[in-house]
């Protein structure tokens, strides 16, 4: 007897036997129970979470030849021929090989003729976004009103492509992907029965990299058994998926502890005699410094499937919170952008050199400075040196910068037609303050104060914050006063148009001053540079 993919071997036939997706298979299986079936399913999500099979089952379900039910028998001739792709009255389509309306008005010529063998005719139309506009069309009738007898069966990995016309005469049930743990267990369970010895870390790798599909994991698996002879072994695994062995990531990792730019180029140096993806480099990286951060901040939940525990506890100690954040934001950047390095080792190599570099001054970099500079050099270093400083220290104002940095410093002893300043000393937070800053002092006399709330901040306001912001006026004027917000739009300025008037003013500035700094026109210069818009911020 020929062999047997594992993926086919332990395709589920019942929905029991499902992993994950028990979202799905609720509804189903009620809607099965209770005879409240629709005439059409939409089964959405990635590669092989289980869109086909559950229609498969499905099938089973309504052609069981013991009755419709949730749990069909699995061994009448029906359930037996469907399990193996030849019952009659399950028409099978694949959409990408049958794009043309013609193929849909042939599928649908024998819609109104009754079922051959079964109590249902069922077309399972696979990756249904692929037909064309005109076979939506021709579709589009039978799948609203299709003969009693008739059930149809969607599944697609690219629902956003689908007609809203379509979408909306379906059921639509959209599948997750199944998590490594799901996976990792899966696969143990099959291994165990096939009486195959395997690794828990192989079988981690193997669910890691199948990425939310178990039909990939079982293809996987069934690669892993024959590369490793038979057995799976964590270095087997390891070399058959090309990823790199945990303890480059670790000394990386020291290295950057100890802000020692040597020992990470090193680690790269020898990283490379086994020529990896350095992207999937940086992905190992950042996945270690997920872990690493959540020992340190929660440690109960540490599983087995992070690692070697005792280095990880090391580079948690070793490891401030506030440089795993750095490592990881960076990193994570870094992933983003190392394709567009002329070299993706040189890229990997940049990105550890600049979490050393932006590390806090208390961890400088153990570096060896050259003792002699050429002249093109300390003319570089003059010019970078110019553009660090730049960056830390503000640029020279202008009149309007000056202007509203005085008027932000400026304190005087809060008048009570001041109601911007009144606000700010009231410390009010929140939505509460909010409603406050969209209010324009309207009348101020005795005990009654009369607020003007602008009328596009009207949902802000209501009958308990109106008496939370009444309540601190009446402990800011040590007296108790009466509050009355009235809804209007006064030519007076709230505090909230203010605000966002003085910002715009300092944005302007920052722009103009920037764009008129020598020496920022050098460095634009000399780099062949230019200013992003919208990157400049004022200095507060």
């Amino acid at each position: 007897m020929s062999y047997q993919v594992l993926a086919r071997k332990w395709r589920p036939k019942n929905f029991s036997e499902m992993v994950g997706q028990e979202h799905v298979l609720r509804a189903l299986i009620n809607a099965l129970d209770s005879d409240r079936l629709h005439h059409a399913f939409l089964f959405t999500g990635t590669r092989g979470v289980g869109k086909t099979t559950i229609a498969r089952i499905l099938a089973k379900s309504l052609n069981c030849e013991q009755g419709t039910s949730s749990t069909p028998c699995g061994e009448c001739s029906a359930c037996t021929e469907i399990d193996e792709g030849r019952f009659v009255d399950l028409i099978e389509v694949d959409a990408a090989s049958r794009t043309k309306v013609e193929d849909t008005r042939d599928l649908l010529d024998n819609v109104q003729y009754a079922p051959s063998r079964g109590r249902y005719k069922v077309y399972l139309i696979d990756e249904v976004h692929m037909l064309s506009n005109h076979s939506f069309n021709a579709l589009l009738k039978t799948l609203e009103e299709p003969p009693p007898h008739v059930k149809f069966l969607l599944a697609t990995t690219d629902p956003q492509k689908l007609p809203v016309t379509i979408l909306s005469r379906c059921l639509q049930f959209n599948l997750r992907r199944l998590s490594t743990e799901m996976i990792r267990d899966h696969l143990q369970f099959i291994t165990n029965s096939e009486q195959v010895e395997a690794e828990s870390t192989a079988l981690q790798q193997l669910a890691h990299a199948a990425d939310g599909s178990m039909r990939d994991a079982l293809s996987l698996l069934d690669q892993a058994i024959a590369f490793g002879g038979g057995s799976l072994q964590s270095s087997d695994v390891q070399s058959m998926l090309g990823t790199i062995e945990k303890t480059y990531i670790y000394q990386i990792l020291a290295a950057l502890a100890q802000a020692d730019c040597r020992a990470a180029l090193q680690q790269v140096q020898e990283l490379s005699m086994q020529a990896p993806d350095y992207t999937e480099v940086l992905a190992e990286l950042i996945t270690t410094l997920h872990h690493i951060a959540l020992l340190q901040l929660v440690p109960e939940s540490w599983d087995e499937s992070m690692g070697d525990q005792a280095r990880l506890q090391e580079l948690a100690v070793a490891l401030s919170p506030e440089d795993v954040q750095l490592f990881y934001q960076t990193a994570l950047i870094g992933r983003r952008d190392i394709h567009l390095a002329p070299d993706a080792r040189n890229g990997l190599e940049m990105i550890l050199l600049r979490m050393i570099a932006f590390q806090p001054a208390g961890n400088q970099p153990k570096s060896v400075k050259p003792s002699v500079k050429t002249a093109p050099e300390q003319a570089q270093t003059q010019i970078e040196s110019q553009a660090v400083t730049y960056a830390k220290e503000p640029v020279k104002k202008t009149e309007a910068q000056v202007e509203a940095v005085q008027e932000t410093a400026a304190v005087k002893k809060t008048s009570d037609t001041d109601w911007a300043a009144t606000v700010e000393q009231l410390g009010l937070g929140g939505i509460l303050k909010e409603l406050a800053m969209h209010c324009a002092l309207k009348q101020n006399q005795g005990d009654v104060i009369i607020l003007a709330l602008d009328p596009v901040a009207e949902n802000l306001n209501n009958k308990e914050r109106q008496a939370r912001l009444q309540e601190s006026l009446c402990e800011y004027y040590g007296k108790t006063v009466r509050v009355q917000i009235d809804i209007e739009q006064l030519a007076i300025e709230t505090p909230a148009e203010r605000q966002k008037r003085k910002q715009q003013q300092r944005q302007s500035a920052a722009e103009e001053a920037i764009q008129d700094d020598t020496t920022v026109q050098k460095i634009m210069e000399t780099f062949n540079a230019s200013l992003e818009p919208g990157t400049v911020q004022p200095i507060d």
